[in-house]
Protein backbone atom coordinates (compact mmCIF):
# COMPACT_ATOMS: atom_id res chain seq x y z
CA UNK A 1 0.00 0.00 0.00
CA UNK A 2 1.36 3.41 -0.99
CA UNK A 3 1.68 6.05 1.68
CA UNK A 4 0.70 9.53 0.56
CA UNK A 5 3.55 11.98 0.26
CA UNK A 6 3.27 14.84 2.76
CA UNK A 7 2.69 18.34 1.46
CA UNK A 8 5.95 19.48 3.06
CA UNK A 9 8.00 16.86 1.19
CA UNK A 10 6.20 17.77 -2.04
CA UNK A 11 6.51 21.52 -1.56
CA UNK A 12 10.08 22.00 -0.36
CA UNK A 13 11.94 20.90 -3.53
CA UNK A 14 9.43 22.70 -5.76
CA UNK A 15 9.82 26.04 -3.99
CA UNK A 16 13.58 25.59 -3.64
CA UNK A 17 13.89 25.00 -7.37
CA UNK A 18 11.77 28.05 -8.13
CA UNK A 19 13.82 30.24 -5.79
CA UNK A 20 17.13 29.05 -7.28
CA UNK A 21 15.95 29.60 -10.85
CA UNK A 22 14.80 33.12 -9.98
CA UNK A 23 18.10 33.81 -8.22
CA UNK A 24 20.14 32.47 -11.14
CA UNK A 25 18.30 34.87 -13.46
CA UNK A 26 18.50 37.83 -11.08
CA UNK A 27 18.52 40.26 -14.00
CA UNK A 28 14.88 39.38 -14.64
CA UNK A 29 13.97 40.36 -11.07
CA UNK A 30 15.57 43.78 -11.53
CA UNK A 31 13.85 44.27 -14.89
CA UNK A 32 10.47 43.34 -13.43
CA UNK A 33 10.94 45.61 -10.40
CA UNK A 34 11.99 48.54 -12.61
CA UNK A 35 9.06 48.04 -14.98
CA UNK A 36 6.60 47.82 -12.08
CA UNK A 37 7.97 51.04 -10.55
CA UNK A 38 7.76 52.85 -13.90
CA UNK A 39 4.17 51.70 -14.33
CA UNK A 40 3.22 53.06 -10.90
CA UNK A 41 4.89 56.38 -11.67
CA UNK A 42 3.02 56.56 -14.98
CA UNK A 43 -0.30 55.97 -13.22
CA UNK A 44 0.56 58.57 -10.59
CA UNK A 45 1.09 61.26 -13.25
CA UNK A 46 -2.56 61.71 -14.36
CA UNK A 47 -3.74 61.20 -10.77
CA UNK A 48 -1.60 64.12 -9.59
CA UNK A 49 -2.79 66.06 -12.63
CA UNK A 50 -6.38 65.34 -11.60
CA UNK A 51 -5.59 66.69 -8.15
CA UNK A 52 -4.36 69.97 -9.65
CA UNK A 53 -7.39 70.12 -11.98
CA UNK A 54 -9.73 69.65 -9.04
CA UNK A 55 -7.88 72.39 -7.17
CA UNK A 56 -8.27 74.79 -10.08
CA UNK A 57 -11.95 73.94 -10.52
CA UNK A 58 -12.92 74.53 -6.90
CA UNK A 59 -10.42 77.34 -6.35
CA UNK A 60 -8.37 75.49 -3.72
CA UNK A 61 -4.64 74.99 -3.57
CA UNK A 62 -3.55 71.34 -4.08
CA UNK A 63 -1.78 71.34 -0.69
CA UNK A 64 -5.10 72.20 0.96
CA UNK A 65 -6.69 69.19 -0.69
CA UNK A 66 -3.83 66.97 0.46
CA UNK A 67 -4.36 68.13 4.03
CA UNK A 68 -7.86 66.60 4.02
CA UNK A 69 -8.64 63.10 5.27
CA UNK A 70 -8.41 60.74 2.29
CA UNK A 71 -12.14 59.94 2.12
CA UNK A 72 -13.01 63.64 2.23
CA UNK A 73 -10.34 64.43 -0.35
CA UNK A 74 -11.57 61.70 -2.70
CA UNK A 75 -15.16 62.86 -2.34
CA UNK A 76 -14.20 66.49 -3.01
CA UNK A 77 -12.20 65.59 -6.12
CA UNK A 78 -14.91 63.30 -7.54
CA UNK A 79 -17.65 65.88 -6.89
CA UNK A 80 -15.68 68.70 -8.50
CA UNK A 81 -14.82 66.63 -11.58
CA UNK A 82 -18.40 65.40 -12.02
CA UNK A 83 -19.64 68.98 -12.00
CA UNK A 84 -17.32 69.78 -14.93
CA UNK A 85 -17.76 67.13 -17.68
CA UNK A 86 -15.01 68.59 -19.87
CA UNK A 87 -12.43 68.39 -17.11
CA UNK A 88 -13.62 64.90 -16.17
CA UNK A 89 -13.33 63.73 -19.79
CA UNK A 90 -9.78 65.07 -20.06
CA UNK A 91 -8.81 63.35 -16.81
CA UNK A 92 -10.34 60.00 -17.82
CA UNK A 93 -8.75 60.21 -21.28
CA UNK A 94 -5.29 60.84 -19.84
CA UNK A 95 -5.73 58.08 -17.27
CA UNK A 96 -6.95 55.65 -19.96
CA UNK A 97 -4.02 56.38 -22.27
CA UNK A 98 -1.53 55.85 -19.46
CA UNK A 99 -3.27 52.67 -18.28
CA UNK A 100 -3.36 51.08 -21.73
CA UNK A 101 0.17 52.10 -22.70
CA UNK A 102 1.63 51.13 -19.33
CA UNK A 103 -0.18 47.78 -19.36
CA UNK A 104 1.14 46.93 -22.83
CA UNK A 105 4.64 47.75 -21.61
CA UNK A 106 4.17 45.42 -18.63
CA UNK A 107 2.91 42.64 -20.93
CA UNK A 108 6.01 43.01 -23.09
CA UNK A 109 8.37 42.85 -20.11
CA UNK A 110 6.53 39.88 -18.60
CA UNK A 111 6.77 37.98 -21.88
CA UNK A 112 10.55 38.13 -21.85
CA UNK A 113 10.74 37.33 -18.14
CA UNK A 114 8.57 34.22 -18.27
CA UNK A 115 10.36 32.94 -21.38
CA UNK A 116 13.77 33.24 -19.70
CA UNK A 117 12.50 31.36 -16.63
CA UNK A 118 10.97 28.66 -18.83
CA UNK A 119 14.30 28.03 -20.49
CA UNK A 120 16.18 28.20 -17.19
CA UNK A 121 13.86 25.70 -15.52
CA UNK A 122 13.99 23.33 -18.49
CA UNK A 123 17.79 23.20 -18.64
CA UNK A 124 18.65 23.60 -14.95
CA UNK A 125 18.87 19.94 -14.08
CA UNK A 126 18.29 18.84 -10.48
CA UNK A 127 19.59 22.04 -8.90
CA UNK A 128 17.30 21.60 -5.90
CA UNK A 129 19.20 18.48 -4.84
CA UNK A 130 22.19 18.93 -2.50
CA UNK A 131 25.02 19.73 -2.56
CA UNK A 132 24.39 23.28 -3.70
CA UNK A 133 27.25 24.95 -5.59
CA UNK A 134 27.40 28.12 -7.63
CA UNK A 135 28.32 26.25 -10.80
CA UNK A 136 25.24 24.06 -10.35
CA UNK A 137 22.96 27.07 -9.96
CA UNK A 138 24.70 28.64 -12.95
CA UNK A 139 23.14 26.01 -15.22
CA UNK A 140 19.80 27.76 -14.73
CA UNK A 141 21.19 31.19 -15.66
CA UNK A 142 19.82 31.65 -19.17
CA UNK A 143 19.36 35.40 -19.27
CA UNK A 144 20.85 37.37 -22.10
CA UNK A 145 19.69 40.58 -23.74
CA UNK A 146 19.22 38.83 -27.10
CA UNK A 147 17.20 35.96 -25.61
CA UNK A 148 15.04 38.31 -23.60
CA UNK A 149 14.27 40.64 -26.51
CA UNK A 150 13.54 37.86 -29.01
CA UNK A 151 11.29 35.99 -26.58
CA UNK A 152 9.44 39.17 -25.63
CA UNK A 153 8.88 39.99 -29.31
CA UNK A 154 7.57 36.49 -30.05
CA UNK A 155 5.24 36.24 -27.04
CA UNK A 156 4.02 39.83 -26.88
CA UNK A 157 0.99 39.52 -29.25
CA UNK A 158 -0.38 36.58 -27.26
CA UNK A 159 0.37 38.18 -23.90
CA UNK A 160 -1.30 41.40 -25.08
CA UNK A 161 -4.47 39.49 -26.03
CA UNK A 162 -4.45 37.70 -22.70
CA UNK A 163 -3.85 40.98 -20.88
CA UNK A 164 -6.78 42.62 -22.66
CA UNK A 165 -9.03 39.82 -21.45
CA UNK A 166 -7.68 40.37 -17.93
CA UNK A 167 -8.42 44.11 -18.07
CA UNK A 168 -11.98 43.43 -19.23
CA UNK A 169 -12.46 41.01 -16.33
CA UNK A 170 -11.06 43.65 -13.96
CA UNK A 171 -13.42 46.31 -15.28
CA UNK A 172 -16.50 44.09 -15.10
CA UNK A 173 -15.56 42.79 -11.65
CA UNK A 174 -14.84 46.30 -10.37
CA UNK A 175 -18.13 47.60 -11.73
CA UNK A 176 -20.11 44.79 -10.11
CA UNK A 177 -18.24 45.34 -6.84
CA UNK A 178 -18.98 49.08 -6.77
CA UNK A 179 -22.64 48.44 -7.63
CA UNK A 180 -22.90 45.85 -4.85
CA UNK A 181 -21.24 48.16 -2.30
CA UNK A 182 -23.57 51.00 -3.34
CA UNK A 183 -26.59 48.77 -2.80
CA UNK A 184 -25.44 47.84 0.71
CA UNK A 185 -25.78 51.49 1.72
CA UNK A 186 -29.56 50.99 1.85
CA UNK A 187 -29.44 48.16 4.41
CA UNK A 188 -28.93 50.17 7.57
CA UNK A 189 -26.84 48.56 10.30
CA UNK A 190 -26.16 45.49 8.16
CA UNK A 191 -24.51 47.61 5.48
CA UNK A 192 -21.07 47.57 7.10
CA UNK A 193 -21.04 43.79 7.52
CA UNK A 194 -22.30 43.22 4.00
CA UNK A 195 -19.66 45.61 2.62
CA UNK A 196 -16.97 43.67 4.48
CA UNK A 197 -18.22 40.35 3.08
CA UNK A 198 -18.49 41.74 -0.45
CA UNK A 199 -15.01 43.22 -0.24
CA UNK A 200 -13.57 39.94 1.03
CA UNK A 201 -15.23 38.06 -1.81
CA UNK A 202 -14.02 40.62 -4.34
CA UNK A 203 -10.40 40.39 -3.14
CA UNK A 204 -10.59 36.58 -3.21
CA UNK A 205 -12.01 36.66 -6.74
CA UNK A 206 -9.29 38.99 -8.01
CA UNK A 207 -6.62 36.82 -6.37
CA UNK A 208 -8.02 33.75 -8.12
CA UNK A 209 -8.14 35.60 -11.45
CA UNK A 210 -4.50 36.64 -11.02
CA UNK A 211 -3.50 33.02 -10.37
CA UNK A 212 -5.25 31.81 -13.52
CA UNK A 213 -3.68 34.68 -15.47
CA UNK A 214 -0.20 33.70 -14.26
CA UNK A 215 -0.73 30.04 -15.13
CA UNK A 216 -1.95 31.04 -18.59
CA UNK A 217 1.23 33.04 -19.14
CA UNK A 218 3.34 30.07 -18.05
CA UNK A 219 1.57 27.59 -20.31
CA UNK A 220 1.66 29.92 -23.33
CA UNK A 221 5.42 30.32 -22.96
CA UNK A 222 6.18 26.70 -22.02
CA UNK A 223 4.10 25.10 -24.79
CA UNK A 224 4.41 27.92 -27.34
CA UNK A 225 0.66 27.81 -27.87
CA UNK A 226 -2.14 30.31 -28.39
CA UNK A 227 -4.34 31.82 -25.70
CA UNK A 228 -7.27 29.64 -26.76
CA UNK A 229 -5.15 26.48 -26.58
CA UNK A 230 -3.67 27.43 -23.21
CA UNK A 231 -7.02 27.65 -21.45
CA UNK A 232 -7.93 23.91 -21.49
CA UNK A 233 -4.32 23.00 -20.75
CA UNK A 234 -4.36 25.18 -17.65
CA UNK A 235 -7.64 23.57 -16.58
CA UNK A 236 -6.22 20.06 -16.96
CA UNK A 237 -3.03 21.07 -15.16
CA UNK A 238 -4.89 22.53 -12.17
CA UNK A 239 -7.15 19.48 -11.90
CA UNK A 240 -4.24 17.03 -11.92
CA UNK A 241 -1.84 19.12 -9.82
CA UNK A 242 -4.33 20.94 -7.58
CA UNK A 243 -2.48 19.88 -4.43
CA UNK A 244 0.87 21.23 -5.58
CA UNK A 245 -0.61 24.38 -7.14
CA UNK A 246 -2.61 25.13 -3.98
CA UNK A 247 0.44 24.58 -1.77
CA UNK A 248 2.69 26.87 -3.82
CA UNK A 249 -0.03 29.50 -4.04
CA UNK A 250 -0.64 29.38 -0.28
CA UNK A 251 3.02 29.68 0.69
CA UNK A 252 3.71 32.54 -1.74
CA UNK A 253 0.57 34.36 -0.58
CA UNK A 254 1.67 34.08 3.06
CA UNK A 255 5.13 35.38 2.16
CA UNK A 256 3.67 38.33 0.23
CA UNK A 257 1.36 39.21 3.14
CA UNK A 258 4.27 38.95 5.58
CA UNK A 259 6.47 41.12 3.36
CA UNK A 260 3.67 43.68 3.05
CA UNK A 261 3.26 43.78 6.81
CA UNK A 262 6.99 44.22 7.32
CA UNK A 263 7.10 47.07 4.80
CA UNK A 264 4.19 48.83 6.51
CA UNK A 265 5.92 48.52 9.89
CA UNK A 266 9.16 49.87 8.41
CA UNK A 267 7.30 52.80 6.82
CA UNK A 268 5.59 53.60 10.12
CA UNK A 269 8.93 53.42 11.96
CA UNK A 270 10.52 55.82 9.49
CA UNK A 271 7.57 58.17 9.89
CA UNK A 272 8.19 58.37 13.64
CA UNK A 273 11.63 59.91 13.11
CA UNK A 274 10.63 62.17 10.22
CA UNK A 275 10.12 65.13 12.57
CA UNK A 276 13.42 64.76 14.42
CA UNK A 277 15.83 67.57 13.42
CA UNK A 278 18.74 66.49 11.22
CA UNK A 279 17.82 62.79 11.59
CA UNK A 280 14.61 63.47 9.71
CA UNK A 281 16.66 64.49 6.67
CA UNK A 282 17.66 60.84 6.23
CA UNK A 283 14.04 59.65 6.04
CA UNK A 284 13.51 60.39 2.34
CA UNK A 285 16.50 58.35 1.03
CA UNK A 286 15.68 55.59 3.51
CA UNK A 287 12.08 55.50 2.30
CA UNK A 288 13.31 55.40 -1.29
CA UNK A 289 15.63 52.49 -0.50
CA UNK A 290 12.81 50.70 1.34
CA UNK A 291 10.51 51.20 -1.66
CA UNK A 292 13.13 49.78 -4.04
CA UNK A 293 13.89 46.84 -1.75
CA UNK A 294 10.18 46.10 -1.34
CA UNK A 295 9.67 46.06 -5.11
CA UNK A 296 12.62 43.73 -5.65
CA UNK A 297 11.47 41.33 -2.92
CA UNK A 298 7.91 41.18 -4.27
CA UNK A 299 9.12 40.56 -7.81
CA UNK A 300 11.49 37.85 -6.61
CA UNK A 301 8.65 36.09 -4.79
CA UNK A 302 6.54 36.27 -7.95
CA UNK A 303 9.31 34.84 -10.12
CA UNK A 304 9.94 32.12 -7.52
CA UNK A 305 6.31 31.07 -7.85
CA UNK A 306 6.69 30.96 -11.65
CA UNK A 307 9.68 28.62 -11.31
CA UNK A 308 7.74 26.42 -8.90
CA UNK A 309 4.68 26.24 -11.16
CA UNK A 310 6.95 25.42 -14.10
CA UNK A 311 8.36 22.45 -12.19
CA UNK A 312 4.83 21.20 -11.46
CA UNK A 313 3.75 21.75 -15.06
CA UNK A 314 6.75 19.85 -16.42
CA UNK A 315 5.87 16.92 -14.16
CA UNK A 316 2.30 17.11 -15.41
CA UNK A 317 3.45 17.02 -19.04
CA UNK A 318 5.80 14.11 -18.34
CA UNK A 319 2.77 12.04 -17.37
CA UNK A 320 1.71 12.21 -21.05
CA UNK A 321 -1.81 13.47 -20.43
CA UNK A 322 -1.49 16.28 -22.96
CA UNK A 323 -0.28 16.30 -26.51
CA UNK A 324 2.02 19.09 -27.73
CA UNK A 325 0.24 22.06 -29.26
CA UNK A 326 2.80 23.73 -31.51
CA UNK A 327 1.13 26.46 -33.55
CA UNK A 328 3.87 29.06 -33.53
CA UNK A 329 7.43 29.22 -34.65
CA UNK A 330 10.11 28.50 -32.06
CA UNK A 331 10.48 31.38 -29.64
CA UNK A 332 14.21 31.20 -29.03
CA UNK A 333 16.20 28.06 -29.87
CA UNK A 334 18.02 26.60 -26.90
CA UNK A 335 21.53 25.21 -26.91
CA UNK A 336 20.30 21.89 -28.26
CA UNK A 337 18.16 23.38 -31.02
CA UNK A 338 14.85 22.83 -29.24
CA UNK A 339 12.15 25.23 -28.21
CA UNK A 340 12.09 27.27 -25.06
Amino acid sequence: MKHPVSTELLLKPVLKRGALIAAANWQVTLIQATADSLFKLLIATPVVGGLFLAGLVIGTAPEDLLSLEWREMAGTIVTSLLSHPGVLSAFLASLGVVMVGGSLFIFLVKAGSVAVLVRGEREAGAIEQPPLHLEVVGRAAKFSAETYIEAARALFPRYARLGCVLMVVYLVSGGLYLAAVYETGFHGDLGGLMTLLITTGFVSWITLINLVYLLMQIVIAADDCSVAQAWPRVGAFVRQQRRGVSAVFGVVLVLVVAATGASLIATAALGLIAFVPFIGLAVLPLQLLAWIFRGVVFQYLGLTSIGAYLRLYREFLSAGRLKPAPTYEMLVPDDRGGRL
